[in-house]
């Protein structure tokens, strides 16, 4: 007997029950045209994930009953059609659920409530759920479905309870949120929990930005000798109907897997046009250095939301290069943006002169080059004011480990789109947008970098030189390596203890910069929570 599974990787959008509610209806009514006999659709899509503390509150959950009723009611009209619906419930002496439930015929079939609640890095959920051990599974054509929720999946317990109760294929709707080479621990997870249970699953993932995660989509089938029989698109909203004879399923072509840099390039793209659409931006505004940070950033903002939304803004002092004009300029050229430019050698001056008698007698030094970073930041903010736009800021990972960077300066902003990408990273996705096409000069990826806050000024007459200090962000932040380990790894014993005291004494400003998108398996945002106020040192 032939069972067709629609997968639905949908873009919910957080507490937009009445669009995702839509959207759900409107790709269960193109499964049912195409003959689906269940839809399987991600993690709370029917509120969108996460939530957070909107879970909290009973109104949320109230709407949420209203809207669901509501979307049973809708569906009805599509007769023996199973959809699997992510909800949050809450019962009437206040027990939370993330759970799915299935509706069919407008009744709902029954309900799954996820056992295994995620409590590390990005995920709070024992904050706002309560963990269920039940099993649920239900026949269609004859063919046994369990459902497990994301994190079940993860470890054995939830896929063992659900074969121990019949299941032959597993449903698992996610909200898995991506960071670099993340499916192919996906993959690897569902063979060790799931195909070894011998279970076929499917795996339907959520896709599109929700602040700082970015969920990739995707989506996939796998049967119980652990192949993948389907693959749904990456970083785009997808249906696609996969056929199982019997508990099996046919093979379909799949899609193509995507290089790392086509990978975070795309998650970047997604996580602004998401961010900026999703909360009604009109369009945004960025600070034009001729760097290479402000040059990928550029790119990606056009790249997400179009020409006629990005405006770029060169705000030259009497330290900015000719290059750095002639780059941007050329830059902008080639990109078809709206490029102004703001010159700030007078109200430099100007403040120097308001300041001249509080600093009598004292040394120019990193307040002067913090200055300049100021009045950029505030002109760009009284754009955004005036127009609406919000601030893209431009400031990479690296220099928010080391705080290479200045409060109210180049921080300010709304959104910091590279905040999670590495300054090698940064070079390596610059060359791959041109291999593209060719958007970025080529001098910007060739010359040395610099914030041209002083005379003859290079980012490596303060820091060591950005191999260096990837390398030891990445083993002491991302990795949580030792620093006697560090050093063992072949890094200066005297940098490795520079960057990683830096890191530590530069928490305050991390505190207060832009949320940005995350695309390592740890950034500096949801899953970095360590106290501004610390004397301990390794």
């Amino acid at each position: 007997m032939t069972v067709k599974v629609a997968i639905a990787q949908m873009n919910s959008t957080v507490g937009d029950l009445a669009g995702n509610r839509a959207k759900i209806f409107d790709l269960s009514r193109r499964a049912h045209a195409a003959g689906a006999d269940i839809v399987l659709t991600p993690e709370l899509s029917l509120v969108g994930y996460p939530p957070e503390d909107l879970l909290l509150r009973n109104a949320f959950y109230a709407k949420t009953r209203q809207t669901f009723a509501e979307l049973a009611a809708d569906l009805a009209q599509f007769k023996d059609l199973h959809v699997v619906v992510g909800l949050p419930l809450q019962d009437e002496n206040g027990v939370r659920h993330n759970a799915a439930s299935v509706l069919l015929n407008g009744e709902v079939l029954g309900t799954y409530r996820k056992h295994d609640l995620p409590n590390t890095t990005v995920f709070d959920e024992k904050r706002y759920f309560t963990s269920s051990d039940q099993a649920f599974v239900f026949a269609v054509k004859g063919v046994r479905f369990g459902i497990n929720i994301c994190e079940d999946t993860w470890f054995g317990h939830a896929p063992m309870r659900a074969r121990a109760a019949g299941a032959q294929v597993l449903l698992v709707p996610n909200g898995s949120p991506y960071h670099m080479n993340k499916q192919h621990l996906r993959y690897e997870t569902m063979r060790q929990n799931v195909s070894a249970q011998g279970m076929a699953l499917v795996y339907a993932n959520l896709v599109g930005g929700q602040d700082e995660l970015i969920f990739d989509g995707d989506s996939f089938v796998m049967d119980a000798a652990g192949t993948i029989c389907a693959q749904l698109r990456h970083f785009e909203e997808d249906l696609q109907v996969v056929e199982f004879d019997g508990a099996t399923p046919v093979p379909q072509a799949l899609a193509a897997p995507l290089p790392l840099e086509a990978q975070v390039y795309q998650a970047l793209v997604l996580g602004v046009r998401d961010y900026i659409g999703k909360n009604g931006f009109p369009g945004v505004l960025i600070g034009m250095s001729g760097g290479v940070d402000s040059a990928l950033t550029l790119a990606i903002a056009v790249d997400a939301l179009g020409a006629d939304k990005v405006r770029a803004v060169m705000m030259p002092s009497q330290f900015t290069a000719d290059i750095s004009w002639i780059d941007s300029r050329d830059m902008v050229k080639r990109l078809n943006v709206r490029y102004d430019e703001i010159p700030i050698k007078q109200t430099f001056d100007a403040f120097r002169a308001t300041l001249a008698t509080e600093f009598a007698g004292l040394a120019e030094d990193a307040t002067e080059e913090n200055i300049q970073a100021r009045i950029r930041g505030t002109l760009l903010m009284a754009l955004s004011n005036k127009h609406g736009s919000i601030v893209l800021t431009t400031g990479n990972k690296s220099e928010m480990a080391v705080g290479y960077c200045t409060l109210y300066g180049d921080m300010a902003g709304g959104f910091a789109v590279i905040k999670d990408i590495a300054k090698t990273l940064v070079y390596r996705l610059c060359a791959y947008r041109n291999s593209v096409s060719d958007v970025i000069p080529e001098r910007i990826l060739t010359r040395g970098p610099s914030a041209e806050l002083r005379a003859d000024q290079l980012d490596q007459d303060s820091l060591p030189p950005y191999e260096i200090l990837d390398g030891i962000m990445q083993l002491y932040m991302e990795e949580n390596r030792p620093i006697a380990e560090i050093i063992e790894a072949g890094f200066p014993a005297a940098d490795v203890a520079k960057i990683t005291r830096l890191i530590k004494i530069n928490e305050y400003k991390r505190r207060q910069s832009p949320v940005g998108i995350r695309v390592t398996h740890r950034g500096f945002g949801r899953d970095w929570r360590y106290p501004i106020t610390s004397r301990f040192y390794e």
